[in-house]
Parts: structure tokens; C-alpha cells; sequence
């Protein structure tokens, strides 16, 4: 698992005010490392065309709203590990070029970030949701998919 059940519980509450349940933490989980694959995977097709054999963090397809709601994710004083951020990516198939320390660091918050965003994104989706169900994770992890 990407983070401790208390955390992901904590960062729903706070980012859109919705319960989760350790249920829900095994398919965010997924979503997060699929999701920081596919940032790294367009981060290397950014380094390659610009000449480099590493990913370095300006490679990164950081959108302007994924940066504020990092700037967000850091305010709300939560710390992901990065153990098992890497861990979950090693699962995926390598990349061919070396990612930098940097861009190693800056993943848990990343995928922290990725978590408000799609907290937000199902209460976007249904405002008067407090508890989401199967349905909702798929409507916003189809979302997801269409602009990640």
C-alpha cells in the first residue's frame, strides 16, 4: 500500500470532507501508482526529447492545477513515505532511462496531491457524496484517465 489507512482517511476528510474505509485504500492505491507510472512514462518521452539519459523534474507533465493542489497536499501537513511509493512502481515495468534523486523525492507528494485532486474530483462529480461506493471510483478514475 501506497500509505497507512489513517493517512488516506485523513486526506479525504480533509481534501473534500468524505469518509473512506481501508476498503477503498487497495483500489486508490493502484490508481496512484498507475497514475505516477503514466507522469513518468510522458517524463521520459520529455527528457529523451530534450537530449537526456535521466528524468529530471521540469520532465515531469505537472499541470497547473496538479501544482497547486500539491502546494495544498504540503499545507496540509501530512507526509507520505517514499518506500512505498517506489516499491509499488517497481511492480510496473522499468523505464529505460534513470530517474533523478529529486523526482524520486518529490513522488509521495505527488501521489498525495493525486489523492486530494481525486477526492475532489468525486465530490465534484456528486456534491452531496459522503461515503464513496464502486460506482463513484470508476466515474472518477475515468475522468482520470482522460487527462493524465
Amino acid at each position: 500500500m501506497l500509505m497507512k489507512v489513517a493517512e488516506f482517511e485523513r486526506l479525504f476528510r480533509l481534501a473534500a470532507g468524505l469518509d473512506v474505509d481501508k476498503n477503498d485504500l487497495k483500489r486508490l492505491s493502484d490508481f496512484l501508482r498507475n497514475k505516477l507510472y503514466d507522469l513518468l512514462v510522458v517524463a521520459e518521452r520529455n527528457a529523451r526529447y530534450n537530449g537526456r539519459d535521466i528524468v529530471l523534474e521540469p520532465d515531469l507533465p505537472v499541470t497547473k492545477g496538479l501544482q497547486e493542489t500539491l502546494k495544498e497536499f504540503r499545507q496540509m501537513d501530512t507526509q507520505l513515505e517514499l518506500k512505498p511509493v517506489l516499491d509499488a512502481l517497481s511492480a510496473l515495468p522499468p523505464l529505460d532511462l534513470a530517474v533523478s534523486e529529486d523526482v524520486q523525492n518529490l513522488l509521495p507528494e505527488l501521489a498525495g496531491a493525486l489523492v486530494v485532486a481525486y477526492a475532489r474530483v468525486l465530490k465534484e462529480l456528486d456534491p452531496a457524496l459522503k461515503n464513496p461506493q464502486t460506482s463513484h471510483h470508476e466515474r472518477a478514475e475515468r475522468v482520470f484517465n482522460l487527462l493524465l
